[in-house]
C-alpha cells in the first residue's frame, strides 16, 4: 500500500480549479437568474425576507466540469477516463438534473415532474457505468460477498440516489447551509475513496470516485462564498439536486465496487466493510432526521404529512435563541462528527472510532442547546439574587 504515490497535486489541482471557476462564474449566474426571472419568493417558511436569485446548481455543474476537464489533461488523474466512462455520467446525468432544477428554479415544477427526471438522470448514470455491483453482508465466518444483478444493482444505485437528492434538497433551508454540509461530505467521500485507492493500488476501478468527489468538494467551496449568509444566491433545486446525483455518484463508485480483501491493510476491522453504506447514512442523516419528524409532527397534528410549516430543525435552532450563522455552523459541525466517524472506520476499528464519536456527539449536543443552558443559568441567578 505504501508503495503507490498518491498525485496530490494533480488532485489540488483539480479541487482548485473547480472552486476558483465557480467562485467566478456565480457572479454571471446570478445576474441571469434575476434577467429571467429564477428568484425565490417569499413563503410563509422561509427564512429569508427579500426575494434571492436561484439557479446556482448552474456555477456548481460548470465548476465540477471545469475540474473534470482539467482532470482529463492530467497524466496521472486521465486514467479514470481510459478505463471507465463513469466521469462521462456524471456529467451527462449531472448536466441532466441540473436541467430540471433550472426549469423549476424558474417555473416551478411539480413533485411528480421533478421525481421523473431524478430517476431518468439515476439511469444514465447506470447506463455510463455508475452502478452498485456488490454487497458485503456479516455472518458466521466472517462476512460473504454478494454480487447483485444487473436489474439489483440498477435498483439499489436509483434508489441511493434518489435519497440523496432529495435529502440534499431538504436540508437546503438556511444560507450557506447545503453547500457547507456538502464541503464537508464530499471530503470525506473522498478520503474513504482515496484510502481504496491506495490500499487496491487500482487506478482502473478506484480512481473515478476520489476525482468525482474533489470537484464537488471545490466547487461546493467555491459557491459557499456567494451563499453564506447574507446569501447573494441560492442553490436552488438545480444545485441541491445536482449536488445529490454528484454525491451519490461518488459513494457508489467507491462503496459499490469495495474489495473485501482491502480488510487486510491497516487497521480496518470486519464493521468496517460497511463503512460505505454507513457513509450514505452519514450523509442523509440530518435531513432523513428532520423529515422523518416532519411526518410525526404534522400527523399528530392532523395535517397532511407533505405539509410545509416552520418547525424543520433549522428553524428550531433559530427559534431556541441561535442567530442564522450560528445555526448553520452548529450543523456543520454534526455533519463533521456524523461523516468523519463514518469514514474514521476505514482506517480504526470500531472500538477505537467510537470515543472520539462520542466526545464528538457530546460538543455538538452542547453548542446546539448552548441558548437554552444559558437561559436556564441566568434564570436560576436571577431567583438566587432575588431571593
Amino acid at each position: 500500500m505504501l508503495d503507490y504515490a498518491i498525485p496530490a497535486r494533480e488532485y489540488a489541482l483539480v479541487f482548485a480549479t473547480a472552486a476558483l471557476i465557480t467562485y467566478l462564474i456565480t457572479g454571471l449566474v446570478r445576474l441571469v437568474a434575476v434577467r429571467i426571472g429564477a428568484v425565490s419568493p417569499i413563503r410563509d417558511r422561509d427564512v429569508h425576507q427579500v426575494p434571492k436569485p436561484r439557479m446556482g446548481g448552474v456555477a456548481v455543474y460548470l465548476g465540477v466540469a471545469a475540474g473534470i476537464l482539467m482532470a482529463y489533461q492530467l497524466p496521472a488523474l486521465s486514467k479514470a477516463f481510459t478505463s471507465s466512462s463513469e466521469i462521462l455520467g456524471v456529467l451527462a446525468a449531472g448536466g441532466l438534473i441540473c436541467l430540471v432544477g433550472v426549469i423549476d428554479d424558474r417555473f416551478d415544477l411539480d413533485a411528480i415532474t421533478k421525481l421523473a427526471g431524478q430517476i431518468l438522470a439515476a439511469g444514465v448514470l447506470v447506463l455510463f457505468g455508475v452502478q452498485w455491483i456488490q454487497v458485503w453482508l456479516p455472518s458466521e465466518g466472517g462476512g460473504t460477498v454478494f454480487v447483485l444483478s444487473q436489474i439489483q444493482g440498477l435498483l439499489v444505485t436509483v434508489l441511493i440516489t434518489l435519497v440523496l437528492t432529495n435529502a440534499m434538497n431538504f436540508i437546503d433551508g438556511l444560507d450557506g447551509l447545503l453547500a457547507g454540509v456538502a464541503t464537508i461530505s464530499a471530503a470525506g467521500v473522498f478520503t474513504f475513496s482515496m484510502y481504496q485507492l491506495v490500499a487496491t493500488q487500482d487506478d482502473s476501478a478506484a480512481s473515478q470516485a476520489p476525482l468525482i468527489a474533489a470537484v464537488l468538494m471545490g466547487a461546493c467551496l467555491g459557491f459557499l462564498p456567494h451563499n453564506f449568509y447574507p446569501a447573494r444566491i441560492f442553490l436552488g433545486d438545480s444545485g441541491s439536486m445536482f449536488i445529490g446525483l454528484t454525491m451519490a455518484a461518488a459513494i457508489v463508485s467507491a462503496g459499490g465496487k469495495l474489495d473485501p480483501s482491502v480488510s487486510t491493510f491497516g487497521p480496518r476491522g470486519t464493521i468496517a466493510l460497511l463503512a460505505p453504506l454507513i457513509v450514505v447514512v452519514a450523509v442523509v442523516f440530518i435531513p432523513v432526521l428532520d423529515f422523518l419528524l416532519a411526518l410525526i409532527r404534522r400527523t399528530k397534528e392532523g395535517r397532511h404529512p407533505f405539509s410545509a410549516d416552520k418547525q424543520h430543525l433549522h428553524h428550531r435552532m433559530l427559534n431556541i435563541g441561535h442567530t442564522h450563522r450560528q445555526a448553520v455552523l452548529i450543523f456543520y459541525l454534526w455533519a463533521l462528527v456524523l461523516t468523519g466517524t463514518a469514514v474514521s472506520l476505514a482506517f480504526l476499528s470500531w472500538q477505537v472510532a467510537v470515543i472520539p464519536a462520542l466526545i464528538g456527539v457530546a460538543v455538538a449536543l452542547m453548542f446546539s442547546l448552548w441558548p437554552r443552558i444559558r437561559a436556564r443559568r441566568l434564570t436560576r441567578r436571577r431567583v438566587e439574587e432575588t431571593v
